[in-house]
């Protein structure tokens, strides 16, 4: 248990080891974004190299679910147990759609993947149904984990993150996604571009809601989008830049492709950056 704990202090010490902003690399081009709030920061030495109004707590739909995923596999939940729609998954408030009716009966691991690469609503309500004492207790382990990683301007309503009071901030969600590379499963289901599954009678493809898993010019690690009206569009990833691993926050992004055009963007302006200015500047 003391071994537990002095691994999960260690891993924050590291990714809230952040240090000088600048937002002109070495080649002296400036980066501007169009999201409303961004982060860049190198994972290794937990450096931030960009980042705009990183400390605006907003709303962060989708995003959710990748604490939704740490939570269930902090339980150590049978992966291959089966759970089944109910109604109780419909989501009532925004009326979002799923490919899951009710009555649709998969397992743990099969909900997970849907969840986070499709990032299937049903599919997480389903997973938080699963836990010990049943969704008010999964939200609340959720928030436990949030107080627990440092996230002081993150809190969470329900595993979905339909609700307008799932909220976070930039910085907040760098040192999230940093953490949640620690669990390979998060990983591998976050960067699938594509997978067949059998639901009923049928076989459906779901596709990856983050099209740069597809881009054979971007290596991702971790990956994971988010939309409600007020959130806007938004996207977190790990991924290697100058082969180095980088985190990407964008947040309330506007435009169909807008958090596309902006990874770009920083990935262009990355190119500035040496190994060597970033061990200097660390």
């Amino acid at each position: 248990m003391k071994k537990m704990f002095k691994n999960l202090f260690a891993v924050i010490a590291m990714v809230t080891l952040m240090f000088t902003v600048f937002s002109v690399n070495a080649s002296g081009k400036n980066l501007s974004l169009k999201s409303s709030a961004a982060i860049v920061m190198d994972q290794e030495t937990g450096m931030i190299l960009y980042e705009k109004k990183s400390q605006n707590v907003m709303p962060i739909a989708s995003i959710t679910k990748l604490m939704t995923a740490m939570v269930l596999l902090d339980s150590k939940p049978n992966l291959n147990k089966s759970i089944t729609i109910s109604k109780q998954d419909i989501d009532t408030l925004r009326h979002s759609r799923s490919r899951l009716p009710v009555g649709t009966k998969l397992t743990l691991k099969e909900m997970m993947r849907l969840a986070l690469m499709s990032s299937d609503n049903r599919a997480a309500s389903a997973l938080s149904r699963s836990y010990p004492g049943g969704k008010p207790a999964f939200v609340k382990a959720m928030n436990r984990k949030a107080r627990a990683l440092g996230l002081k301007k993150t809190r969470f309503r329900d595993p979905t993150g339909l609700y307008t009071e799932n909220k976070s901030t930039a910085r907040d969600l760098a040192k999230l996604v940093a953490y949640a590379t620690k669990y390979p499963l998060i990983r591998t289901m976050t960067t699938t571009e594509s997978h067949t599954q059998k639901v009923g009678k049928q076989l459906l493809k779901y596709n990856n809601t983050n099209i740069l898993t597809k881009n054979p010019n971007w290596k991702i690690g971790l990956s994971k989008t988010g939309f409600i009206n007020e959130s806007g569009k938004c996207l977190v990833m790990q991924t290697w830049i100058n082969n180095r691993p980088t985190i990407v926050v964008l947040l309330n992004s506007w435009g169909q492709l807008t958090p596309v055009g902006d990874s770009n963007r920083i990935k262009e302006w990355m190119s500035g950056i040496s190994v060597a200015e970033l061990q200097k500047r660390g």
